[in-house]
């Protein structure tokens, strides 16, 4: 599908910047201590979302001694965010951008190399409460999904467009969802679809009753592999990776927190690559998970992976 075509009648908008929720940072204490931040260090936020993890951060930091590079590419996010930590002062530099240019935007920044390196891969929940961004099935909005508004491709325009079969491969790829021929049978049939609570309903009824007794909502997968294509999730996350270790300093350690199978997968086979090659040493042997107080206190925890690694050898320019 052409970008000129998935983005006709869809103007790049920056959605409402107000929280409509309280963005609990999953992970925080064991993120803080893989990072190991010192007053002194030169953090990045690869993904700054609500700002939580980079308070944490930042308030660990010194004055004139400490710095934290947060990066996001949801200019919403970024406004939520900067009001949080305006306190900070000259410890904190903001930059608007995709984490997949973690190299050019570490660069900008104008900072050293950095001695941690954060990258939350889940959506806040300042995007999921706010129905104009169409991320939430629960709740009614335009079929949008955009993390970055100025993004020419909507969740709308794939439903809408692509043929059944591109869909049905969608959904099962990136969805994991194994009635995915089935939903895509029914979406095709009820094109036009606009709103994410109609959607919902047609994935629903596309599924067999009794598959619906299990935890999730019946279009959690299918809302999942239409946001992962909307954004390239998979393919930013990817480039990620593959510029990470250029920006760290030799010690310096990268803290991935992942929400799916796909994401920790490949995390995981890049940290045991780095490690098989001597660039990095992995300080998770298992996956870590949240406990299960987090998993109380914040639901959509529960699903979160944390794996992180210590970069080993030389740094930039050395």
């Amino acid at each position: 599908m052409a970008d000129d075509e998935a983005g006709k009648n869809h103007e790049p908008r920056i959605p409402n910047p107000e929280p409509r929720a309280v963005h609990r940072p999953v992970l925080l204490k064991e993120a803080l201590e893989f990072l190991n931040v010192r007053p002194d260090g030169i953090y990045i936020d690869a993904t700054l979302g609500g700002g939580g993890h980079a308070e944490a951060i930042l308030k660990v930091l010194q004055p004139g001694q400490g710095k934290l590079l947060g990066i996001d590419c949801d200019p919403a996010a970024l406004a939520v965010a900067r009001e949080r930590l305006q306190g900070f002062g000259e410890k904190l530099i903001v930059l608007e951008g995709n984490f997949a240019e973690i190299d050019t935007l570490h660069a900008t920044s104008g900072l050293g190399p950095a001695d941690g390196l954060l990258a939350d891969l889940g959506l806040s929940s300042l995007q999921l409460e706010d129905a104009s961004r169409g991320f939430s099935f629960s709740l009614p909005g335009p079929l949008d999904m955009r993390m970055a508004p100025a993004a020419t491709t909507t969740a709308e325009a794939i439903v809408n467009q692509a043929p059944e079969r591109d869909l049905a491969n969608l959904i099962y790829q990136l969805g994991e969802e194994r009635h995915s021929r089935r939903i895509a049978r029914a979406i095709v049939k009820a094109r036009p679809i606009r709103k994410t609570t109609e959607l919902a309903q047609v994935v629903t009824r596309s599924i067999p009753s009794r598959a619906g007794l299990h935890q999730i909502h019946p279009a959690t997968r299918t809302f999942l592999a239409l946001r992962l294509a909307v954004n390239r999730e998979l393919e930013n996350l990817e480039g990620f990776l593959a510029k990470a270790l250029a920006v760290l300093a030799p010690g310096g350690r990268l803290v991935v927190v992942s929400f799916h199978s796909l994401e920790d997968r490949l995390v995981k086979h890049a940290f045991q690559a780095w490690q098989r090659e001597d660039q990095v040493r992995i300080l998770t042997r298992k996956v870590v998970r949240p406990g299960e107080e987090e998993r109380r206190a914040n639901p959509r925890s529960r699903s979160a992976k944390l794996r992180a690694a210590e970069k080993q050898g030389l740094g930039i320019g050395d």
